[in-house]
């Protein structure tokens, strides 16, 4: 496991293969940080699935709405949805969106972004400035690697739990 430099802006999330700790980026995008941070806090994405895998590409999860699958779920609304809070104005930045960064998920609007977000598998440049990175991963890359592919995959992953460091 990575050094936690910053535990109340660290995020581990449980995956079935192992923990993954992502750090997060307040000083770029603050909103996004917050409400990953705010969701973790609540539970709200503990046992929701990644409903879009796409090898060589990314795996994209966070509907807290539609995506939980303990609650009510059905594998084709997984993905329409966010939580409670409204959208957030995008945060473009500098930074690339490297292999292990992690990007608000959206709608064509760039201030759409709600709770989903997504893991990128490689460096995928031309998202750079089209959509919000708010945290890299720090250490477990390799269960992310091993997340069941689909749009929607046949068996979704899931993140078992997702906890701010500090809390853990």
């Amino acid at each position: 496991m990575a050094e936690i430099k910053d535990p109340e802006n660290t995020i581990i999330i449980e995956l079935k293969d192992g923990p993954v700790t992502i750090e997060l980026l307040p000083d770029v995008a603050p909103q996004h940080t917050q409400r990953m941070k705010d969701l973790a806090r609540a539970g709200a994405y503990d046992n929701v699935v990644f409903h879009r895998v796409i090898e060589g590409f990314m795996a994209q999860t966070g509907d807290v709405s539609n995506g939980n699958a303990e609650r009510d779920f059905n594998i084709r609304l997984a993905g329409t949805g966010g939580s409670e809070h409204p959208d957030l104005p995008a945060e473009f930045s500098k930074l690339p969106h490297d292999r292990g960064t992690i990007g608000a998920a959206r709608s064509s609007s760039p201030n759409s972004a709600n709770s989903q977000f997504f893991i990128n598998f490689s460096d995928n440049h031309f998202l750079n400035g089209q959509y919000t990175v708010y945290g890299r991963v720090i250490s477990g890359m390799e269960h992310v690697d091993k997340i069941a592919r689909g749009e929607p995959p046949a068996n979704p992953d899931r993140m078992k739990s997702v906890k701010v460091a500090a809390d853990a």
